[in-house]
């Protein structure tokens, strides 16, 4: 009943946005999504990532065959569109096992496998949903709201010294080795989630069920949560509030000045100002500051090749998202601030309403509002008294996090020494076996739980 509501109001949301991007003269995002059965997809590896989610239900000689017959359906319409000298992009064949998938489930399965087949259909289809739906609402953010505040976020980031302005020279002294390296790190940050994520969801072939709580639950909660934010306080950034713009918006006649990143802007009392109604406002919070600190605090109880994957993905997206000018500092601050708040959310659900989980919940969410408040009402003092501002509101984010992970190790100490997430998540298993003997399972969890 859960999942079906959830499912319910995942298709409305989906819908209303359908209908209010059409209203503005656009498609949808489930009209886009229509069109990559057939012409070629926005982004092949967002396809297969979701399709490699949707995998970890299947069986090894299941999953062969569906990567197999995508590749097939990939084949084909390469030589189709090569001959037709049409637009040239794969991912369609993963989009069709997805919804093959979807059709064997409704038609060939039963109980608890249509159950799963279903679930890992879905958490496939909502990662590549998630892109259209993310489209949709940047389209909205930029019609909705003619008048942007980035010369509040510019005169705050006085405070931290100007890090988009700093790293953005920086980044241009490596020339267009270290430029295509982050850009590449920046678009592709929902692959990288998708191997975090497969190698929490590793054990679901066998145990037959999803584990408690993964990354996909947070990259989806932050998704739905934060352009709601974009709305309260709509930014463009630093590139095309003071700069030249990117991907063919922005700059001039909109931009204040074209200082970025050469000129820090000077401090004056800021005030808001119009641009146009392209550019999305999707700066605060960074969101791709938010979903790779996901990808950071998920990777933790990995192998030591995983956290380090990690720890550069988040490195890597914070130099990019300033070093490109789409962030400012306090952008990024706040970005930490939102997904750990998030995650301990999350958390504290699944351990029925933890006291001390719901105080760093509490603490979470007033620091963010704090900021907010800050960045709108205090700007000229945090410029003017950087030495103060800076440092406080470094300190803010660190009492989140550093509140955060003392809760987890404390959690994790109290769940049992020496067992580790995945093996604790099996102990409640082993009962449901002696209702549905399954020797294999039994063996798998059993053996599990003895080596952890």
């Amino acid at each position: 009943m859960l999942w079906a509501a959830v499912t319910l109001v995942g298709l409305g949301f989906i819908l209303a946005l359908e209908i209010v991007t059409r209203g503005y003269g656009q498609p949808g995002p489930i009209t886009n999504q229509a069109r990559e059965v057939v012409f070629a997809p926005k982004s092949g590896p967002l396809l297969y990532a979701g399709m490699a989610l949707t995998m970890v239900v299947l069986t090894w000689r299941q999953r062969f065959i569906a990567l197999g017959v995508a590749l097939g359906i990939d084949l084909v319409f390469f030589l189709v569109r090569w001959a037709l000298d049409a637009e040239m992009m794969f991912g369609n064949g993963a989009l069709w096992v997805l919804l093959g998938c979807a059709v064997i489930a409704v038609t060939r399965r039963t109980g608890r496998e249509r159950t799963l087949l279903l679930k890992g259909v879905g958490l496939g289809l909502l990662l590549v949903a998630g892109r259209k739906t993310g489209d949709a609402w940047l389209l909205i953010t930029s019609k909705t709201r003619p008048t942007v505040l980035d010369p509040y976020l510019a005169t705050a980031d006085h405070a931290l010294g100007n890090p988009s302005w700093v790293v953005g020279r920086m980044l241009r002294a490596t020339g267009p080795v270290g430029s295509t390296l982050l850009d590449w790190v920046y678009v592709q940050l929902a692959v990288a989630a998708v191997v975090v994520a497969l190698y929490q969801l590793r054990h679901v072939g066998i145990e037959r069920r999803f584990p408690r709580h993964h990354l996909v639950r947070t990259f989806l909660v932050i998704g739905l949560l934060g352009p709601g934010i974009y709305m309260i306080f709509p930014v463009v950034g630093p590139v095309f509030a003071y700069g030249t713009g990117a991907f063919g918006t922005g700059g001039e006649p909109w931009a204040l000045a074209d200082l970025w990143p050469g000129t820090a802007p000077p401090i004056s009392p800021p005030h808001s100002m119009p641009y146009d109604d392209i550019t999305p406002r999707n700066c605060m919070p960074s969101l791709h500051t938010a979903w790779a600190t996901a990808i950071f605090i998920h990777s933790r109880r990995g192998p030591r090749a995983l956290r380090h994957a990690g720890t550069f993905w988040l490195v890597a997206t914070l130099t990019a998202t300033l070093g490109f000018g789409y962030h400012y500092g306090v952008d990024l601050i706040a970005g930490v601030v939102f997904t750990v708040t998030i995650e301990a959310a999350l958390r504290t659900i699944d351990r029925g309403w933890d006291r001390s989980g719901l105080r760093l919940v509490a603490h979470g969410a007033a620091v963010f509002v704090a900021l907010l408040l800050g960045y709108r009402f205090l700007p000229m003092e945090m410029a003017r008294h950087p030495w103060l501002y800076g440092p406080l509101l470094l300190l803010l984010m660190a009492s989140v996090v550093y509140g955060f992970f003392r809760l987890d190790q404390r959690w994790a100490a109290a769940a049992g020494p020496g067992l580790g997430a995945s093996a604790l998540e099996a102990l409640p298993q082993l009962a449901d076996i002696r209702q549905e003997p399954s020797l294999p399972v039994a063996v798998a969890l059993t053996d599990e739980v003895r080596q952890r």
